[in-house]
């Protein structure tokens, strides 16, 4: 159970780094549903085990989620990352061109919809707090 312990750590302690005033209330958003040991695991796995694996640092992994969840049209979790992606280090442009990129793989519907759609509420989002 220690290693389990450990990596539920390690997974907030990486959540933190992504959204430093929401992470908490996303994992307590677990309490409450139909499956609440769902969001648990997600802190231990995703980001306890794979996010803090060592061959990628933090930065370049949020990249390369942000890639795949446009791929995928995830639109739902790619504002977490690319709200994530902005707060370990990457710029606006970047992160427009790493999506631009992916109309190679996901066609330009998803990648209309996750850039013109997501990117942008994020963008204005952050810079309606900034002017607050």
């Amino acid at each position: 159970m220690a290693f389990v312990e450990e990596n539920y750590i390690k997974g907030l302690e990486i959540l933190a780094k992504l959204d430093s005033e929401n992470y908490k209330a996303i994992v307590d958003s677990f309490k409450d549903s139909v499956a609440p040991d769902l969001g648990r695991l997600a802190v231990e796995f995703n980001y306890g085990q794979i996010f803090s694996r060592p061959g990628l640092d933090l930065k370049s992994r949020l990249l390369a989620t942000v890639a795949g969840l446009t791929v995928m049209g995830n639109t739902q979790q790619l504002k977490f990352y690319i709200n994530g992606a902005l707060n370990v280090g990457w710029t606006e442009e970047e992160i427009v061109e790493c999506m631009m990129q992916m109309v190679i793989y996901a066609g330009f519907p998803a990648a209309l919809n996750t850039i013109f759609t997501v990117a942008a509420e994020v963008f204005e989002a952050r810079k309606g707090k900034s002017q607050s």
